[in-house]
Parts: C-alpha cells; sequence; structure tokens
C-alpha cells in the first residue's frame, strides 16, 4: 500500500504532522496485516483527518473493519487540576458536519460516528472487540476514561497510540502543554503488565504507545 497521500494529509492536518500520521500508519497496518481481532476506533476525532488515514488503511488491509469515531463535537470539556493552563473548555470545536466533509474530500467511507461527552457514548458505542485504538482526548479525565472503556475489549496483540503522551526526560522536545494524558497513563497502567513507551518524532510531536498482552 503506497503512502503517499499523508504528505498531502499531514498538510492539511493542523493537529499533528506527518510524523504522527507515519506512526498511526504503521500501527494499524501491522496489527491489521498480522489478522488481530477487532474494530478499530479514534477517541476524540476533530475533523477526521487522521480518522481519513485509519480509513484508508483499513479499506486496503480489512475492509470488512469497522472504524468508530468519538467526539464531543463542542470541544473539551472544562480542564481539571492535573490539565495545566493551555486548555481551555470549548477548546478544539468543531462540527459532525466538518467531520463529514472531510471523509467526502478524501472519498473514502464514512466511519460510525459517536456525538456526546466520552463518559455518555463509549460504554454503549465501543464494538466488544478492538485491534486498534487512537486516544486523543487532550486531557486526564478524557483519557482516563477512554482507558477505562477501551482497555478491557483490546484483544491481545491490539496498539493503543496516547496522543500528547509527554515524557520531557525521554522526548525532550515533546510538547507539554497538556500533561493530563501521561499521568492518567501512569495511574492506570500502574497495576497492569502493560506499560506505555514513548514514541518520538521531529518538533514538538508528543505521543506513547503499548500492546495488549
Amino acid at each position: 500500500m503506497d503512502n503517499h497521500f499523508m504528505l498531502r494529509l499531514a498538510e492539511e492536518n493542523t493537529m499533528g504532522g506527518v510524523e504522527n500520521l507515519m506512526n498511526l500508519y504503521w500501527a494499524l497496518s501491522g496489527v491489521l496485516a498480522a489478522d488481530v481481532p477487532g474494530e478499530v476506533t479514534e477517541v476524540g476525532c476533530y475533523e477526521g483527518r487522521t480518522a481519513v488515514l485509519l480509513q484508508k488503511v483499513i479499506e486496503h488491509y480489512a475492509p470488512e473493519r469497522e472504524l468508530h469515531v468519538f467526539d464531543s463535537f463542542e470541544g473539551l470539556p472544562a480542564p481539571g487540576p492535573q490539565d495545566g493552563e493551555f486548555a481551555a473548555a470549548g477548546m478544539n470545536s468543531t462540527g459532525e458536519k466538518e467531520l463529514r466533509e472531510t471523509f467526502k474530500r478524501w472519498d473514502v467511507r464514512e466511519p460510525v460516528i459517536h456525538a456526546g461527552w466520552f463518559e455518555d457514548t463509549l460504554a454503549e458505542g465501543l464494538p466488544a472487540r478492538l485491534c486498534f485504538a487512537y486516544l486523543d482526548g487532550d486531557l486526564y479525565d478524557s483519557v482516563k476514561v477512554s482507558l477505562e472503556h477501551v482497555y478491557p475489549r483490546l484483544s491481545p496483540g491490539a496498539i493503543v497510540i496516547v496522543d500528547d503522551y509527554c515524557d520531557r526526560a525521554k522526548n525532550p522536545n515533546a510538547f507539554d502543554g497538556f500533561p493530563g494524558p501521561k499521568q492518567a497513563c501512569d495511574e492506570f497502567f500502574a497495576d497492569k503488565p502493560e506499560q506505555v513507551s514513548v514514541l518520538v518524532g521531529p518538533g514538538l510531536m508528543a505521543a506513547g504507545y503499548f500492546r495488549k498482552s
């Protein structure tokens, strides 16, 4: 599968560069090529440009699989004490209309769309089994609730990428405006066999991943 389309996708993707898309491409294509059971999800999809990448990979490797995307379409909820001073309620607000327009522009099949706050939509909306998840909730509570619902549904070998997982000790240039995701992950995995590993890249990229044991 050629991935040259990521260059154009990155040009219009204000939420991350080609290095972030490359991580998603290889992680998802790997679990699909290995036939890890389950569907695919993105929790926090904004206008859908990373979701377009996920859908294109699905259509190449496993077109029978579904992509489920979740977003409030009202921007971020109110930040908590773990979230620093950069985030603000309503930040990154967009609409379901913009998401659908992105998929139409890229001429790929629309995902299954779940609109609403994560605590209201994940329990009923997530598929029973998952092979891949991209968690892009920005805030402590958003990532925590995402992990609580996604983790039990992961098949062995499934991969999860967590955006804004900032570990400056291992990735000194990582963007640290959203400290909540790392704290949520560190607390969640304190009693789990998996640990989140840092993904590095040029610029300010901050991300981590784990593979379900």
